[in-house]
């Protein structure tokens, strides 16, 4: 039976993290461990599982995730990896069906992601209430009927829930590390797979259940991390990722991304932006999607209103 370690990346959120190690406790085949790379300075309290747990310390002054999977995979023993976010709760086949995936796909898979509404986890969850919440993202397909369904465009990749071979991962070096802050490391990772021919791929099973937090999408709240991380993509790539949140940034009159000019950020993130894209509390998620709908109508509306009129000059 192949050994799968659990990577997740930390920073705050206790009452998720501890969720996820009650999700591992419950799986019909036990990780061979989880690995929890803290970005910030306490490690956590952690109740005791029936596997072992080990926290390392990421050092940085914003968030180092390029950095922590990588260090994550490096204090991990398994022969197959799954990284899960620390929002991610994993349903009780989790570990047993990216093994078998790993097993059938040397590659890069995706997990199954449903995300919950707010009180979702208060008090005693069990999976059963979690599903009857739970609700897909619409701005992510969903996985494929059954079995194994290959991504041809290797921006599919989504960081959340997915799984590779410990051999894999270390023979194209893992993330790149001079990625800080929040955005691109993983689309860059794809990229790389893509180039060297490792196949990045769907499947069904390996279900999470994605906690609430209030969030914003797009993420104008990490607006610099995202320009200087696509701005990194497009030196080593020829081109910019992340573009839906560049073209989202710049409706909302934030940046200048001309091409094959240095973005410019033109003015800071407001009280109406933040409103603007900010998750409510009866939302599951928020999406850039609808946000940057709403702003091309009201752009269009703007455009459409007659000129006022100009009243006459008298002597």
């Amino acid at each position: 039976m192949s050994t799968v370690s659990v990577v997740t990346l930390a920073k705050g959120r206790p009452a998720h993290l501890r969720n996820v190690l009650l999700g591992l406790e419950r799986q019909t085949q036990k990780p061979a461990e989880f690995v929890v790379a803290v970005m910030q300075d306490a490690l956590y309290d952690l109740p005791e599982v029936g596997f072992p747990v080990r926290q390392i310390r990421v050092e940085g002054t914003e968030l180092p995730l390029a950095a922590a999977r990588n260090r994550g995979v490096a204090a991990s023993s398994g022969d197959r990896i799954a990284f899960l976010d620390v929002d991610c709760i994993p349903t009780p086949g989790f570990v047993a069906e990216y093994a078998q995936g790993l097993s059938a796909l040397d590659g890069l898979l995706m997990g199954e992601v449903l995300h919950l509404p707010e009180h979702a986890t208060f008090g005693d969850w069990d999976y059963d209430d979690l599903a009857r919440v739970a609700e897909k993202h619409s701005d992510r397909r969903g996985p494929p009927a059954s079995g194994i369904e290959i991504c041809s465009d290797y921006r599919c990749f989504w960081s959340l829930n997915f799984a590779i071979s410990r051999a894999t991962f270390e023979a194209v070096g893992g993330f790149d590390e001079r990625y800080t802050g929040y955005g691109g490391e993983d689309t860059d990772f794809g990229k790389i797979l893509d180039r060297r021919g490792i196949p990045i791929a769907w499947m069904k099973g390996a279900l999470a259940y994605h906690q609430y937090h209030p969030h914003h999408m797009p993420p104008i709240h990490h607006l610099d991390s995202v320009v200087r991380n696509a701005e990194l993509f497009e030196a080593k790539w020829g081109y910019r990722t992340m573009g839906h949140w560049l073209h989202a940034f710049r409706v909302m009159g934030l940046i200048d991304d001309t091409p094959d000019r240095p973005i410019r950020i033109l003015r800071r993130p407001d009280a109406a932006d933040l409103a603007l894209t900010g998750q409510q509390s009866h939302q599951p998620y928020t999406n850039s999607a609808s946000v940057i709908r709403h702003l091309e109508a009201r752009a269009r509306e703007a455009e459409a209103a007659p000129e006022p009129a100009i009243a006459p000059v008298t002597a």
